[in-house]
C-alpha cells in the first residue's frame, strides 16, 4: 500500500511539473512568435502535458524508488563498516570544510555568470577535503580531544585508563590461532576468558584459505572455520564478530595490530613475526606457543628419563626421541639403538623460540665410561705400587 502511495505522490509531482513546464514554455512561444491562443484551449494544452507528465512519473516511479532503496541500502553498509571514531571525525571536517567554502564563496558571488556556481563548486570541494582528511587524520583529532581536562584528578584518569582494557576481557583472534585449533581446548579448560573477538577480515582471510584450490591449505581453512562454530556454539563464552576494518591497511597482520591498538585488547596469536611486530608496537600478545611451553615439565641437567630413539640426527652417530608433549631429545652416540626404549641421562636443556630441546646420552654408555675410567685408574694404581 505505501508503495502505491509513494508512486502516486512521484506521478503528482511529475504532473506539476510538467504543468509548469508547460506553462512556460507556452509562454515563451506566445512572446516570440506573437500568437495568441484561446483559454479553452490553452487548458486543454496544459491538462494534455500535465497528464502525460503524470503517466511518466508513475512509469519510472518503480525505477526511482529501487534505485533510491539500493543506494540507501549501499550507503548503510558502508556506514557500518566505518568505525564510528572515522563518522565523527569525518563529519567534523565536513562542517569545517563546508564554512570554509562559504566564506571564500562571498567574494565571489557577484561575478557575472560564474558568481553563483563557484559558491556550489567550492561547497562541494571543500566539503569533500574535510571529510577525506577527518578520517584519514582521526588520530590527530582525538589527540586534540584528549588534550582538553577533564572532571577527575589525573591519577584518577590513569588508572581509569590502564584498567579499562582488563576489566573488558576481550581478546582478538588471529587467523594463526583458529587454524591451530588448540584455542578450543584452552578456552574449554577455562584458562581464557572474555569476549572473543573475530574480525571480519580475519574470517574473509579464512574464507579464501578455505577456498583453496590446494587440499591442504583448503582442509586447514576449514577446520578452522569448524573451531570457530565449535567455540560459538559448545562453549560459554561471548564471541563477537566486528566490521571494523581498515581500508588503507593491505596485510591482515598490519589490520589486526592496528585493531588491537584501537580497541585496547591483547591479540591471540601463535605466528613469530605477528608477535614481534606488535611487541614493537606496544601491542600485547597471548602466544600459544609460549604458553605450551610454559606448561611444559621442567627437565634439569643430571635427570633420568626413559625414551624411545624413533631416528637419526643431523649430527653423526646421534639419535632423536620425542616426549609426549613433542619436546624434542637429542641422544648423543643414540643412533645404533633406533627402534628401542632406553633409559638416558639428561645432560642440557636448549630454550629457543621454536620450542625446547633436550641433550641426553644413554645411561648405559655412561655407566661403560664409568667403570672403563674405574678401571684404568684400579691398574694405574696397580702399577705405581
Amino acid at each position: 500500500m505505501l508503495y502505491r502511495i509513494v508512486r502516486v505522490a512521484i506521478g503528482l509531482m511529475a504532473a506539476v511539473l510538467g504543468y509548469y513546464l508547460g506553462q512556460q514554455g507556452l509562454n515563451f512561444w506566445l512572446q516570440n512568435f506573437d500568437g495568441s491562443l484561446p483559454q479553452g484551449l490553452r487548458w486543454t494544452f496544459l491538462t494534455i502535458i500535465s497528464g502525460m507528465a503524470a503517466i511518466i512519473g508513475y512509469s519510472v516511479a518503480q525505477y526511482l524508488i529501487n534505485l533510491v532503496s539500493q543506494s540507501t541500502r549501499w550507503l548503510e553498509g558502508r556506514l557500518q563498516r566505518i568505525p564510528t571514531q572515522e563518522i565523527i571525525t569525518g563529519a567534523l571536517g565536513l562542517i569545517c570544510g563546508l564554512i570554509i567554502a562559504n566564506l571564500l564563496g562571498v567574494s565571489f558571488i557577484h561575478l557575472p555568470l560564474v558568481g553563483a556556481y563557484i559558491p556550489m563548486a567550492g561547497s562541494i570541494v571543500f566539503g569533500y577535503l574535510g571529510w577525506t582528511l577527518g578520517t584519514k587524520r582521526k588520530d590527530e583529532v582525538w589527540n586534540v580531544f584528549n588534550l582538553i581536562p577533564r572532571w577527575g584528578s589525573g591519577k584518577d584518569r590513569d588508572k581509569a585508563k590502564s584498567e579499562a582494557p582488563s576489566k573488558s576481557g576481550a581478546k582478538i583472534l588471529d587467523t594463526s590461532v583458529i587454524i591451530d585449533g588448540r584455542i578450543a581446548d584452552i578456552i574449554k579448560s577455562g584458562f581464557i576468558e572474555g569476549t572473543m573477538i573475530i574480525p571480519s577480515f580475519v574470517l574473509e582471510e579464512l574464507r579464501h584459505i578455505a577456498d583453496s584450490s590446494d587440499l591442504l591449505k583448503r582442509n586447514r581453512g576449514r577446520r578452522g572455520l569448524d573451531i570457530l562454530n565449535k567455540i560459538r556454539k559448545e562453549f560459554n563464552i561471548k564471541v563477537k564478530v566486528t566490521e571494523i576494518d581498515f581500508d588503507d591497511l593491505a596485510e591482515v597482520d598490519s589490520k589486526l595490530v592496528r585493531l588491537a591498538q584501537k580497541m585496547s585488547a591483547p591479540v591471540l596469536t601463535n605466528d613469530y613475526n605477528l608477535n614481534k611486530v606488535a611487541e614493537l608496537q606496544g601491542v600485547r600478545v597471548l602466544n600459544i606457543n609460549e604458553l605450551a611451553n610454559a606448561v611444559k615439565p621442567v627437565v634439569l641437567p643430571g635427570e633420568e628419563m626413559t625414551v624411545q630413539v624413533i631416528k637419526d640426527g643431523k649430527e653423526l652417530g646421534q639419535g632423536v626421541a620425542y616426549l609426549d608433549d613433542g619436546t624434542m631429545i637429542v641422544v648423543e652416540n643414540g643412533r645404533r639403538f633406533i627402534g628401542q626404549t632406553i633409559p638416558v641421562l639428561v645432560t642440557s636443556v636448549l630454550q629457543t623460540a621454536a620450542g625446547r630441546m633436550i641433550f641426553a646420552k644413554p645411561k648405559s654408555a655412561d655407566r661403560k665410561i664409568t667403570a672403563h675410567h674405574q678401571t684404568l685408574e684400579r691398574g694405574e694404581y696397580q702399577c705405581l705400587s
